[in-house]
């Protein structure tokens, strides 16, 4: 009877206790978090927030429990849940930007997605979320002056064309990616660079030192990736305009759409500016004048098993003058170009550009990463006319292979490059001999996780150029994590790069001095050995990072252009070394009260040693600075939905070429001008005020606030009584060393319409 008992108790219905529990998910201006996840704790109950935010928990045991919040960008919560059996709405959740990045998804140092904390190479992240908060930034070369080791170099005191330095090297020796792909090489690393909106940029990743073994040539100093939006993830309407007390006008319009399986994302950005403005009276304009046109559009295809398929296209146009004022004003350039008597210099660009990445669908983890370029330049510097034109056809495709705690990558590139100009580069015994070169390599690189603590990594690279044989490029690294909170990582290899003077090098071109280069140039070799120290700390009741890096990179092959020689340009293979070396150190700190801050300081020696009459001789490498920092303050008004962001950039004294004014005769002085520049400060302020829902934005605040300029006039020779200004035998344009813009005041407005589910 006792067991029958049992049986009937058994086959009776139960009664399973459970609740739900929803809420929204907010950050701390009180803007949605859409596609967060949010996960019970222990279970496989979970819910990923709508667009609004919100979330909805079903079947949640009724007992006592922890709820975790997770999004990229954001700092992980957990809640503690009490018991209960009713519905339970716990309201609006806030969840604190993640200003360390230890969770942000990173994919340049290794050629693959892994997280900011897991990747064996160390990786520094600037986000458009970033970039919008700190910076009225218009174009990639704005957001860089977040990233301390990294300075824009101005090439020309006229016409203000610009590259990337990182660590002190040369802008040239900085790879610049699309979406993973190299895209702006040679005569587009001087020319192209501005036009790359933040509107098309959801991040972009830095990697320094040299990266050869996966990304080749120009990979010398380091790589910027460029993310592109996810059009997915993008607002159906988006606009952002701004303008400036300078009288400039910018603006981007963006359209996100689906039309199938497939996820676009489309847009325009332009760029105004016409005021001439001669503060320091050398008879030049201060700032340049530019009409931009930027277009951009990106395609995704939702396809099976998640396998990617995206093409991207961006077309750029840009007219970039400047002179002096009767060349400047009421547009006379256009009808002055290339005149022998009124001097400007007058740059015409168009650039398009095709790239993207499709996965095969096989088995295996393979994919091609694509991209076409052509690039057209038609400039005149006073009287001289410089045609050039571009192309790049590029291909890599890269497998991925994971056998336990193994993972390798491999690939094998091709790139075609077509190059031709009006110049002795491509011009030979009076007939035109236009460069054609195909360039195969193949790579590989493995990675071991041997437990929790340590990853090592090792890869080589085998480029062949025509001109030059075969060209390897190997790299190994070392992560170790001493705790949960603290690591380090070493690295080491090499890094090459083929030269082409003429795109690269904007003195070639620019004032009156003759080009001499004594012998054929080599590629330029590098070596490098970094170390990384990062830990993560947590200090009156606020978390934030310490990060310090040693590195040292020694050259063989550098080229080297010498000014010491009035009137004159020469350029050899250093007869000895070169070597760029130092520290830097960033500290960030994120408190409880909505404060946070961070410090990086960058301490740097870059020289050439060669041998001199017999002896070795070091001089310093121009226009590397000494040292220079950034500094970001945020403070958050979270109940009026106002931030406030302070930023300052440091530029520490730097080598400049040896240069000579004229006296009122036309003649050179005894003394040259100071060869050494004084240590300078930039800094800004940006208030950003939230309105209707978080779905627009008014910004506004002044760049530049303490108005500095550079102290001296970036040209030579404009004074010479006996030529018209700009054709002086002794016109040069290269000593440019800091911005002549000014204080600017600037406002500008940001609307974002209706996000489209990633559903």
């Amino acid at each position: 009877m006792r067991c029958l008992l049992y049986i009937l108790i058994l086959l009776l219905p139960c009664e399973v206790l459970s609740r739900s529990i929803s809420g929204v998910l907010h950050d701390a201006n009180g803007t949605p978090i859409p596609f967060a996840n949010v996960q019970w704790e222990g279970s496989s109950i979970g819910d990923a927030t709508d667009e609004q935010g919100n979330f909805l928990l079903e079947e949640v045991p009724t007992g006592q429990g922890v709820l975790l919040f997770s999004s990229l960008w954001y700092q992980r919560l957990k809640k503690q849940v009490p018991a209960g059996d009713e519905a339970l709405d716990l309201g609006t959740i806030v969840l604190q930007e993640d200003m360390l990045g230890l969770d942000e998804v990173v994919i340049t140092g290794t050629m693959r997605e892994t997280f900011v904390k897991a990747s064996p190479i160390k990786v520094e992240v600037i986000t458009a979320e970033r970039l919008q908060k700190n910076l009225p930034a218009v174009n990639l070369m704005d957001g860089l002056l977040l990233v301390n080791g990294v300075q824009e170099v101005t090439s020309c005191g006229i016409c203000f064309t610009n590259s990337i330095s990182i660590n002190g090297l040369p802008g040239p020796y900085t790879a610049v990616l699309m979406d993973g792909t190299p895209m702006y090489g040679n005569l587009a690393s001087v020319y192209g660079l501005n036009g790359i909106p933040t509107q098309m940029i959801d991040r972009f990743e830095v990697v320094k030192g040299p990266s050869s073994t996966l990304y080749g040539s120009e990979a010398i100093a380091g790589v910027i990736n460029i993310i592109t939006k996810d059009p997915g993830d993008e607002p159906t309407h988006a606009f952002d305009l701004m303008g400036t007390s300078h009288q400039e006008a910018f603006g981007n319009v963006a359209l996100a759409s689906r039309s199938g399986n497939w996820k676009a994302f489309s847009g325009i950005n332009f760029t105004y500016m016409d005021r001439y403005e001669d503060e320091n009276g050398d008879g030049f304009g201060d700032m340049i004048g530019m009409d931009r046109l930027s277009l951009f559009t990106k395609w995704n295809l939702d396809r099976p098993e998640h396998r990617k398929l995206s093409i991207a296209a961006k077309l750029y146009v840009e007219d970039r003058r400047n002179g002096v004022e009767e060349f400047f004003t009421d547009r006379n350039y256009r009808s002055m170009r290339g005149s022998d008597s009124i001097y400007g210099e007058s740059i015409y660009t168009l650039r398009g550009e095709i790239f993207g990445t499709y996965d095969l669908p096989t088995s295996e983890d393979i994919r091609v990463d694509y991209s076409m370029s052509w690039h057209d330049q038609d400039s005149y510097y006073g009287a001289d006319h410089y045609l050039a034109k571009q192309g790049i056809l590029f291909s890599n495709l890269v497998w991925n292979k994971r056998k336990k705690k193994h993972l390798l990558t491999a690939g094998w590139t091709n790139r075609y490059q077509f190059y031709d100009d009006n110049t002795v580069a491509t011009n030979e015994d009076l007939s035109n001999h236009p460069e054609r070169q195909y360039i195969p390599g193949i790579f590989a690189e493995t990675e071991w996780a041997g437990n929790a603590m340590w990853t090592v990594l090792g890869g080589m690279r085998l480029d062949y150029y025509s001109g030059h044989g075969i060209i390897p490029s190997p790299r190994a690294s070392v992560k170790y994590s001493l705790s949960q909170w603290t690591t380090l990582r070493t690295s080491a290899g090499t890094g090459f790069k083929i030269v082409n003077l003429f795109t690269e090098d904007h003195a070639f071109i620019t004032g009156q001095r003759a080009v001499e280069i004594e012998e054929r140039l080599d590629p330029e070799r590098s070596w490098n050995v970094s170390a990384n120290f990062n830990h993560i700390h947590a200090l009156w009741n606020s978390s934030g990072m310490l990060d310090i890096d040693v590195y040292y990179t020694r050259f063989g092959n550098k080229i080297i252009a010498d000014y010491d020689v009035p009137g004159k340009i020469i350029y050899s293979n250093a007869n000895g070394f070169a070597e760029s070396y130092g520290m830097a150190m960033t500290f960030n700190q994120q408190f409880a009260f909505p404060l946070a801050y961070n410090l990086g300081l960058n301490f740097n020696r870059a020289t050439t040693t060669a041998l001199e009459n017999g002896a070795l001789s070091t001089t310093l490498i121009l226009y590397a600075p000494q040292w220079s920092g950034v500094l970001t303050i945020n403070y958050n008004l979270t109940k009026i939905g106002v931030n406030i962001a302070y930023t300052a950039n440091a530029t520490g004294p730097m080598e400049l070429p040896k240069v000579f004014d004229l006296d009122q005769n036309g003649e050179q002085l005894g003394a040259h001008r100071p060869i050494r520049s004084q240590a300078f400060f930039i800094q800004n302020i940006q208030i950003t005020k939230k309105f209707q829902h978080n779905s627009m934005e008014v910004y506004g605040g002044v760049q530049n606030f303490l108005n500095y300029r550079q102290q001296e006039s970036p040209l030579i020779g404009y004074n010479d009584p006996n030529y018209q200004p700009g054709f002086s035998p002794y016109f040069d344009t290269s000593y440019a060393y800091a911005s002549l813009h000014g204080r600017e005041v600037f406002i500008g407005l940001r609307v974002d319409l209706v996000n489209l589910s990633k559903n």
